[in-house]
């Protein structure tokens, strides 16, 4: 079965579901080097480590640390792949090579990854954005229909709902194709009316 999930002349995107609760694992594939990055090791590390060998991986990059998206971490790094992750979360992994700050420029064959910190679901919550491209890798800051849960330890409501604000909605364009960590894509300009909802329910 075809992971592609997205495409355009300079890059593709495949998708991957693992897990117990299904989470989305992507890969960025540099169409012109044959060079990816993957985004989140999530779980059944065989399948990804398939993936990372048939796309060319060279890097992992976490959105953050919640156990759902770093079970495969200890394989892909057994396995030889640098594992990224903002500091803020990097207590959460069990083990991790490198640490991504915000405003971080990754490269990616001759792509490039823009990290956002949006702190909220956890304090080294992360985004990536595709220079030159409508993509977004939101993870679980957020989704269709809201924010991620912040009722888990290092959750903060208050802090999601500024970074989703300041840092996507007020600093990207409405066109921007969201690609969450769980479930189906969305864009910021399907998302962004309903900020006041999300604030006026609580969660």
């Amino acid at each position: 079965m075809s992971t592609l999930h997205w495409e355009d002349g300079r890059s593709e995107v495949h998708r991957l579901v693992v897990g117990p609760i299904d989470n989305n694992v992507w890969v960025l594939r540099c169409k012109q080097t044959g060079e990816a990055v993957l985004i989140d090791a999530a779980n059944e590390h065989e399948r990804l480590l398939e993936l990372c060998r048939s796309l060319g991986v060279r890097r992992v990059l976490e959105t953050h640390g919640h156990w759902d998206h770093i079970q495969a971490v200890p394989a892909v790094r057994e396995a030889g792949y640098d594992v990224g992750v903002a500091a803020a979360d990097a207590g959460m992994l069990p083990s991790y090579d490198s640490v991504i700050d915000d405003d971080d420029d990754v490269e990616v064959g001759r792509l490039r990854l823009r990290s956002i910190a949006t702190p909220g679901h956890t304090q080294g919550s992360t985004c990536f954005r595709l220079e030159g491209s409508p993509l977004l890798f939101s993870g679980d800051t957020l989704f269709p229909g809201g924010p991620g849960a912040t009722r888990f330890p290092g959750g903060d409501f208050e802090a999601i709902i500024r970074s989703i604000d300041e840092r996507l909605f007020c600093a990207l364009p409405p066109e921007t194709l969201v690609l969450p960590g769980h479930g189906a894509d969305t864009t910021l300009g399907e998302e962004s009316p309903h900020l006041q909802e999300w604030i006026d329910r609580g969660w």
